[in-house]
């Protein structure tokens, strides 16, 4: 096996594993072979299962980002670790002119105030044990263009993409490299009301160049790459992976 392309001896923590993107994201890794840390608001033991039941290596891990600096503080309960994935998230849906400050300040805190703290917690023991390590934060279409009646959610990717890149910046040279995967249309929970809806599902797809809804194995993929050595030199980078939607 080709040393670059392995995590052999990682250990990996992943938010929103219990399902999803999140989940995919979490048996990619342990595939490539790291220790992953699957942590969720929600029981993830059913993605500990398909891990250990492929031979892999994972435990649960409770944590509610609702509160963001408890769930940093709970992050140094994992252990030592050499990867970072921030996949959780929320988002609330109303009308711009009628959302309400709870929304926005839920989003926020679970979208980008709680990706800065355990990014901070995560890099300061990295620094302090020389080791470097690796961050994947998920970010959005909507970290490039606006959509419609998600004020909120909006601003938080947005925020992700400039976090990832000022973060990228201060720690490269401790070996902390920081980039963000930007999920396009993908077939989860999130975007079941999109799918059932056949005008808007058929939209969607038409602007698609690749012509089908993306997987969560599309986007485990691409994070897979950002942490293994072959991905030494790229931080401060935001990898779409939408199918060509924003080539189109």
């Amino acid at each position: 096996m080709n040393a670059r392309f392995t995590l052999d001896g990682r250990r990996a923590f992943v938010t929103g594993a219990n399902t999803g993107i999140g989940q995919a994201i979490a048996v990619d890794l342990a595939r490539s072979g790291a220790h992953v840390v699957c942590a969720g608001r929600s029981s993830c033991d059913e993605t500990v299962a398909t891990i250990t039941g492929e031979g892999g290596s994972a435990e649960a891990f409770e944590m509610d980002l609702a509160d963001p600096a408890e769930g940093a503080a709970r992050l140094e309960q994992a252990g030592d670790l050499d990867i970072l994935v921030n996949n959780a998230g929320i988002i609330r849906r109303e009308d711009s002119v009628d959302f309400t400050e709870a929304d926005w300040d839920a989003v926020i805190d679970v979208n980008l105030k709680a990706v800065f703290l355990l990014c901070q917690r995560f890099a300061k023991g990295r620094i302090a044990s020389g080791g470097g390590g690796r961050i994947v934060n998920i970010a959005s279409l909507l970290s490039f263009q606006g959509g419609i009646r998600v004020p909120s959610y909006t601003a938080s990717k947005h925020g992700v993409v400039g976090l990832t890149k000022v973060l990228a910046n201060e720690w490269a040279g401790q070996g902390i490299n920081v980039n963000a995967v930007a999920p396009g249309y993908v077939a989860t929970n999130n975007t079941e009301a999109l799918r059932d809806d056949p005008d808007r599902s058929k939209e969607i797809l038409g602007r698609i160049p690749a012509g089908r809804w993306g997987q969560p194995e599309d986007i485990a993929g691409a994070v897979t790459f950002l942490c293994m050595p072959a991905a030494d030199y790229v931080t401060g980078t935001v990898l779409s992976v939408d199918g060509g939607w924003l080539a189109r």
